[in-house]
């Protein structure tokens, strides 16, 4: 039985990609031999939209595991616009089912976070056979304990951390480091752990901004101080405050980022020199860390397993230490955040990293 499969990235590139898509073609090949095609669909479900295709070569799969990015490009495309007929005039789900049918595909295999996995999720239910794999540096995807990428983003993020020191030592500074993570703390949480950060300051648990500018001043006699803030953080007023309230206050009180009116607030409470940086997309890019390259491969080879069940409508998981799977439907649309009384939060407290709570 002949299969013929397409894969997408979508979202926010991240190291590990590459190797993803590497495992799900060498396994396929493995398993199917001859009795495989495998379609590339440029720039995530935009591609799709738009049949972006090209029909790979078994060589195409060769040299990439260790390389960043995805081969396929990538685009953000938000699920919100997805069944929104915009100005263009295009049905994109009756233009990917489309580009589906004249690709004569048997399945499709989406790479990608939250988002991807919702739209994952709508073209299943229009009767498409798809599987997710999970793929964000947020970790934050619903039902698998951890993403690929995630692992060579706390890598990069620690080894920021771990330069700020020396430099905030020499000066005598206070230094905060913004980490991605707009909804969810996971990679704020484990480089600040493993960069040896003072304070942690996570979405999850909103700050007091005097709390943090004492513990500064109590690591004074140290001569400095480092602080991971996620870029997502607030602190315990904005907490009350719905999403667009909050979008609304800041753009009235003039705040750019969590991270900047941190900063100086801690500056004016503390009277030390307090400084910013921002590592921002090195987070995303280079070649995956070696936990990354199997842990890709290993999601990569169960997807090409469910495709020989013909198993659709899955997203592949790390389950209890085993790579399983979920149905689509039951980790679409939800995130997985950082508990309060998480056990990585309690050993953070526990050798004395401050929170601000």
């Amino acid at each position: 039985m002949k299969r013929r499969i397409g894969i997408l990235t979508s979202g926010g590139d991240c190291p590990g990609l590459n190797a993803t898509i590497r495992g799900v073609a060498k396994a396929c090949y493995e398993k199917f031999g001859e009795d495989v095609e495998i379609v590339g669909i440029e720039d995530g479900y935009f591609g799709l939209i738009n049949n972006m295709c090209k029909e790979m070569k078994q060589s195409d799969f060769s040299g990439i595991l260790t390389t960043g990015g995805t081969i396929f490009g990538t685009k953000r495309t938000p699920f919100k616009k997805m069944q929104v007929i915009e100005e263009d005039n295009v049905d994109k789900v009756k233009a990917m089912k489309a580009t589906y049918k004249k690709q004569k595909l048997d399945c499709l295999l989406t790479l990608g976070g939250n988002g991807t996995h919702k739209t994952a999720n709508l073209l299943s239910t229009e009767g498409l056979n798809v599987i997710g794999l999970p793929k964000t540096i947020d970790n934050d995807i619903w039902g698998t304990s951890v993403t690929f990428g995630f692992h060579t983003a706390v890598d990069t993020a620690t080894d920021v951390i771990d330069r700020l020191h020396s430099t905030a030592n020499s000066h005598g500074r206070i230094l905060v480091a913004e980490i991605m993570g707009n909804k969810a703390g996971w990679l704020t949480l484990y480089a600040g752990i493993a960069g040896g950060a003072d304070m942690i300051v996570i979405p999850e648990i909103p700050y007091d901004i005097e709390k943090l500018a004492e513990a500064c001043e109590k690591r004074e006699q140290k001569g400095f101080s480092i602080m991971a803030v996620a870029e997502g953080a607030f602190d315990k007023t904005e907490a009350k405050m719905k999403k667009k309230e909050r979008a609304k206050f800041r753009a009235e009180q003039g705040i750019s980022t969590a991270t900047s009116r941190i900063a100086s607030q801690i500056e004016q409470l503390t009277g030390r020199e307090t400084r910013v940086c921002v590592p921002g997309h090195m987070l995303r890019g280079g070649s995956p860390s070696a936990y990354d390259r199997v842990l890709a491969t290993k999601f990569g080879v169960r997807a090409a397993e469910l495709i020989s069940k013909d198993k659709y409508g899955y997203a592949v998981a790390m389950i209890n230490e085993k790579v399983s799977e979920n149905p689509l439907e039951e980790v679409a649309g939800k995130t997985k955040f950082v508990p309060a009384d998480d056990q990585m939060v309690k050993t953070a407290k526990e050798i004395g990293i401050v929170f601000g709570d």
